[in-house]
């Protein structure tokens, strides 16, 4: 009898720790409606720009829209860029993939001090690293100039996911390879790149919208874009038709780029089935080609980190203590902060019943309106500012150029960032508190707001922290949206550098870079904390 119960216990335990599905049909709580209609308020609002655009397209006019599109300006604009995405995103992925390699699978000594030089670059805003380059070598120009700079500016994107994916590999399919007399390059090419595969597609997407949302880097080394023309449409016209058909295109082409990542990451499934765990993959020895492979990082870390932080502090010392204008700088960085934290903060309220309905009810009608809330944020700043210019202009001209106008460009491009934190701290939180919570009295409402929400407050902070310091860096939405008189350290940093005041424009630059580390620190430690180290 006692055997009995020995091995009775266990697999009560494990039949307790094995949780209902969260529908309706098993016993779940059924969401209430009001989360629904809160979510699809949201999802309304995230339309808005590409609802915009198809309106305008029609008010238009087909005739002079064809004719506004099929001309050699929106030519020449394509071809800069396709050629800018075909050449930076292999660049990035070879770069990255390397990198990544080299830091978490072989013996290179400080490999954890290259693998944060291999991150850092993101504490830089792109524009930042094209002012520093265009100062260092002021005759850069061109496409091959652009593909340069963006390649240094955004590879990280793509080294993040690789490392963090190479982490987690299970080393017994490398073995089960090269037990079958595959050599080391045919592992790596057969074995461990198709397991990338989903990182290298995620990092690629986004820096290929990346590049289609950029602004200021391709204005300072004079390389016509989407963006670019949008913004000098914008600003030589208000409101014209051309702008808006290239913001239409522009969002052709973001709608092209996430098909085209959907057909290339295909339906395989590399998910580890089994018993067992994964154990940590032996590094690899470099024996004499240690030398060559630290030449790598370091000159990527020069390139991305050195070449920036030398022109800061050059110009910075150039500029000397008289640059330091604190009446000025103060206000601006008092200003970014208010804006920076009241939209990271409405974003991430915005995105709090999105969050909870992906997490608690799955289900079709969740997929739809979580899809709604996504694909905002891959349109570029330029197109959802050109929207809501246009419609306050039209439609309740009160409202243009308001801080409501601006905050709601600001949620609408950071929701999916809010999302992304929101939905893991929720996914954390056990449903069966708010069950327990519910059986006590509690209401669903304060059941959520009592248990749930409290215990996903560390994502909730995280996810206005990631809004927040997007919003610092944000520029295009900012410069078409904000009231007169308010100056954000971009949009300063961005005035001076457009007069060629590149010494009084250093100190904004600088105080950019400082806000933008605590983010890449948060970035750094979540891919650790994912690979569970």
């Amino acid at each position: 009898m006692l055997q009995k119960n020995t091995y009775a216990a266990p697999a009560a335990q494990a039949a307790a720790l094995r949780l209902p599905p969260l529908t309706a049909a098993s016993g779940g709580r059924v969401p209430h409606a009001s989360v629904i209609a809160l979510a699809s308020v949201v999802a309304l609002l995230s339309l808005v720009p590409l609802g915009f655009i198809v309106w305008i397209t029609v008010d238009t006019g087909w005739s002079d829209a064809i004719a506004l599109i099929f001309r050699s300006r929106v030519g020449e604009l394509l071809t800069n860029t396709v050629l800018l995405e075909v050449c930076t995103i292999p660049l990035c992925i070879a770069l990255a993939v390397t990198l990544a390699w080299l830091t978490e699978r072989t013996n290179i000594p400080g490999s954890r001090i290259w693998s944060w030089l291999a991150v850092a670059p993101l504490a830089v805003p792109a524009f930042v690293h094209s002012y520093a380059w265009v100062s260092l070598l002021p005759g850069m120009r061109g496409l091959w100039s652009g593909v340069l700079v963006s390649v240094l500016a955004y590879y990280p994107f793509l080294y993040l996911p690789v490392a963090a994916q190479l982490r987690r590999l299970d080393p017994a399919i490398e073995d089960a390879a090269a037990s079958l007399g595959l050599g080391p390059w045919r592992v790596f090419f057969r074995a461990i790149l198709p397991q990338l595969r989903l990182a290298i597609c995620g990092g690629s997407l986004l820096i290929g919208l990346h590049l289609l949302a950029e602004y200021g880097l391709y204005v300072m080394i004079r390389f016509d874009t989407f963006s670019t023309a949008i913004v000098d449409q914008f600003q030589s016209a208000y409101n014209s038709p051309a702008a808006n058909m290239l913001g239409g295109v522009l969002v052709f082409c973001c709608l092209l780029l996430l098909g085209i990542e959907v057909l290339v990451r295909g339906n395989e499934r590399y998910a580890r089935v089994g018993s067992g765990a994964a154990r940590p993959a032996d590094r690899r020895r470099l024996g004499w080609f240690v030398i060559p492979a630290i030449a790598l990082p370091l000159a990527a870390a020069v390139l991305t980190l050195g070449v920036p932080f030398v022109t800061l502090a050059r110009w910075l010392y150039l500029g000397g203590a008289g640059i330091w204008r604190m009446d000025t700088i103060g206000s601006t960085l008092l200003q970014t902060i208010v804006l920076a934290v009241a939209g990271g903060v409405l974003a991430t309220i915005a995105a709090i019943p999105m969050a909870w309905l992906s997490v608690r009810a799955p289900g079709r009608l969740q997929r739809i309106l979580e899809a709604c809330h996504y694909y905002v944020g891959s349109l570029p700043g330029v197109v959802v500012a050109l929207a809501l210019v246009s419609i306050t202009v039209r439609l309740i001209l009160p409202l243009y150029q308001t801080f409501a106008t601006l905050l709601l460009a600001y949620v609408l491009l950071f929701l999916p960032r809010a999302m992304v934190g929101l939905r893991s701290s929720i996914a954390q939180a056990p449903v069966e508190l708010e069950r327990a919570a519910m059986a006590l009295g509690r209401t669903p409402g304060q059941a959520v707001r009592q248990i749930t929400m409290r215990l996903a407050a560390p994502g909730f902070a995280a996810s206005v922290a990631l809004a927040a310091l997007g919003i610092t860096n944000e520029l295009t939405a900012t410069l078409m949206l904000s009231p007169n008189g308010t100056e954000t350290l971009a949009t300063k940093f961005w005035s001076l550098t457009s007069e060629i005041d590149y010494v009084s424009a250093a100190p904004y630059a600088f105080m950019m870079v400082v806000l933008s580390l605590p983010l890449t620190l948060l970035l750094y430690a979540q891919s650790k904390r994912t690979a569970g180290q």
